[in-house]
């Protein structure tokens, strides 16, 4: 009797058909503070080759010295003004340069007659390198702060307006036709389809803007400037201070990755309703 209900379990279990192991393709969970991890490797190689003498000491100084150095500078009161003069240039030029770079997106995604004008003036402007611009704006604006804000907005829209306009472009048509169906007024079609629809372009935009805010502000720094992180980092070069240049670096680097991170963050929580690999 064992005998045959083991032979009947044997035959029906030869007929089940075989589960496969199902494998996970996706990334898997995010983990804790992970955009920290890299630097962080990088910081520790750094001291460990500092510590054992294989860098030389007068062209990448050891961590501890460029500390020390910080503190130093924050203590005399160098380092707290020139970091709130950045952050103010910084901020100007990229409120400008976000505001404009939504609005002539929204006139060109919308319009066929905006696109015929803004659009292949902004891709000339692309085309043309930013920084090329300064000793022309030099002669328009001056060498004061004017000229410094404006050529960060131009660094800051340009990212911000193709990346959105992209979106926009790509939206699908059905959800215009849609609206129409629906008999949806234009301010209703705009905050209801077109502006979901552009968020994730505006996002990869406006992170591509903030870090050209700093990119830009790093190099306008050095030109008749009397403060700011670019001068300090300009007049270190000038007496050969390794040290003061690689606190200028740090700070422009921590300021990068803070505020990416920060619109990182705000981006997932206004597009959490997506299912994507990030999340």
């Amino acid at each position: 009797m064992t005998t045959t209900t083991t032979a009947v379990a044997a035959s029906d279990a030869a007929e089940l058909p075989q589960v496969r192991r199902r494998r996970r393709l996706s990334p898997g969970r995010r983990l804790p503070a992970a955009r920290l991890a890299g630097p962080l490797v990088l910081l520790v190689l750094w001291a460990a080759a500092s510590a054992a003498g294989t860098l030389d000491t007068g062209a990448i100084p050891a961590p501890w010295t460029v500390l020390r150095t910080a503190g130093h500078l924050w203590t005399d009161g160098t380092l707290p003004t020139d970091v709130l003069t950045s952050l103010e240039r910084a901020a100007y030029g990229f409120a400008i340069g976000l505001t404009a770079g939504v609005l002539l997106a929204l006139a060109s995604g919308l319009s066929r007659t905006g696109e015929a004008l803004i659009d292949g003036t902004v891709q000339l402007n692309r085309a043309i390198p930013t920084l090329g611009l300064i000793p022309l704006f030099i002669l328009w604006l001056g060498i004061g702060e004017t000229f410094k804000i404006a050529i960060i907005a131009i660094v800051v829209y340009i990212p911000i307006y193709l990346n959105t306009h992209a979106a926009l472009s790509g939206i699908d048509s059905r959800f215009v036709e849609l609206a129409e169906v629906q008999g949806l007024s234009r301010f209703t079609f705009v905050r209801q389809v077109v502006i979901p629809g552009a968020l994730p372009g505006f996002f990869v935009g406006l992170r591509l803007g903030v870090t050209g805010s700093w990119l830009g502000l790093v190099v306008l720094e050095q030109i008749n400037a009397t403060s700011g992180l670019g001068y300090l980092m300009f007049q270190a070069q000038n007496y050969g201070q390794s040290d003061v240049i690689l606190v200028g670096l740090l700070i422009y680097g921590v300021f990068g990755l803070v505020s990416d991170s920060v619109v990182r963050l705000i981006e997932r929580r206004v597009l959490s309703w997506r299912r994507t690999l990030s999340n």
